[in-house]
């Protein structure tokens, strides 16, 4: 098998993924959904002259001096008419500023006797928000690919917009093999070992905007392999285990039983060697990845992730960023190693610390980590202090 460095292994599987079709769901619902057409205003935000604060809406020409109240405009009901010279009203934050005034006085800055208030001087624009201040009628605000947060939404329902058109979730059927593997709450025999790998690939695909079908473990023969496989309905199809060359691994010999048209046979990644990608005859794209948990979520960070981006219409590009490394590394080998590691923050920096047992078996080393050091195929020792790049993984 050749060994693709991962970058174009990456490559390879995106080339094979497209956005898929828009829906339109209500703006309530739109929270981790992906954009699939921009959103523009309908109309200038705020949609009038507002003011900045409690005061008075005067003219500036007419500061300082003694001004007649004429009337108030308050959030929601503003005043109708417009303001003569040697007049003004009465205003509260967030009011339409009314026609003629072209300034506010802070109500701490004037003196009010009856129905007048006496001003300073004041500067035309003071403590005003011109109308469109925000953004304009038709003006491009979220783009197209642009993932909907808290923050966002706030925009979207800025501009007017009570739904939004949304790419559809990618379809992930996903399934672990292996006679060794058993779920909870079942008792394991003398021979087996709970299923984490699967468990949390279910969570991180959710996380990234899928929807997931989990199946039961696939008992090892290459009959319930083949019709697991072929039951596995969805976009995308993600195995667990199985996806070596090993005499119990029978993912492969599956698929091809089934029409694959092979794009990655294996990556020079570790963990997650065996990893694979290919179509499938019906079309659908199926993602192999190795059954240690560790190899199977590193290599869902590097490929499964992606691939739902490429999908939703989002950025695929992994968001890596510098570290100082806090101890010495050693040379590494020929295969380009992504490492669990701890991060810091302190010191106007931010600093690493690779753990020292890599094994790829290790669930605790991962739930332990935040991130993913990356080493090029044969890159040469490292001291403390040099810097090398990482994948930031969100933890709560």
């Amino acid at each position: 098998m050749k060994l693709l460095p991962v970058e174009d292994a990456r490559a390879r599987m995106l080339a094979e993924i497209g956005p898929l079709s828009a829906e339109t769901v209500a703006i309530q619902d739109s929270i981790g959904r992906v954009l699939a057409v921009d959103v523009a205003a309908v109309r200038d935000q705020p949609p009038f002259a507002a003011s900045a604060m409690d005061g008075w809406a005067v003219r500036s020409a007419d500061a300082p001096g003694a001004l007649k109240i004429v009337g108030e405009s308050a959030a929601g009901h503003g005043f109708a008419g417009t303001v003569q010279a040697g007049e003004t009203v009465r205003i509260f934050t967030g009011a339409a500023v009314p026609a003629g005034c072209d300034a506010i006085v802070i109500q701490e800055d004037a003196t009010r006797d009856g129905d007048t208030v006496t001003i300073p001087g004041v500067q035309p624009g003071n403590h005003l928000r011109p109308a469109g201040g925000d953004f304009r009628a038709g003006e491009a605000l979220l783009a197209r690919g642009g993932r909907i947060d808290p923050w966002r939404l706030s925009l979207a329902a800025a501009a007017g917009r009570a739904t939004l058109e949304v790419t559809r979730r990618p379809r992930v059927a996903l399934f672990s093999t292996g006679e060794e593997i058993i779920e909870a709450p079942a008792v394991p025999g003398p021979f087996q070992i709970y299923d984490s790998g699967s468990r949390a690939l279910e969570a991180l695909i959710a996380g990234w905007g899928a929807e997931v079908v989990r199946a039961k473990p696939v008992r090892d023969t290459m009959d319930a392999t083949i019709q697991a496989l072929r039951d596995a309905a969805g976009d995308l199809v993600v195995t667990v285990g199985g996806a070596s060359v090993g005499d119990h691994d029978l993912v492969r010999g599956a698929a091809d039983a089934l029409g694959l048209s092979m794009r990655v046979a294996s990556v020079n990644v570790r963990p997650g060697k065996p990893t694979f990608f290919g179509v499938l005859e019906d079309g659908r794209r199926l993602l192999g990845l190795p059954g240690n948990p560790a190899s199977a979520m590193v290599c869902a960070e590097l490929f499964l992730k992606p691939i739902l981006a490429g999908y939703l219409g989002a950025d695929p590009a992994l968001r890596m960023r510098a570290a100082r490394l806090e101890t010495p590394l050693p040379a590494n080998g020929p295969r380009e190693h992504w490492m669990r590691a701890k991060l810091s923050y302190g010191g106007g920096f931010v600093t690493v610390r690779p753990y020292g047992d890599q094994d790829s078996s290790l669930v605790s080393v991962f739930a332990a980590s935040d991130a993913l050091v990356r080493r090029a195929g044969g890159a040469p020792a490292l001291d403390a202090g040099d810097t090398v790049d990482v994948l930031p993984l969100p933890r709560a």
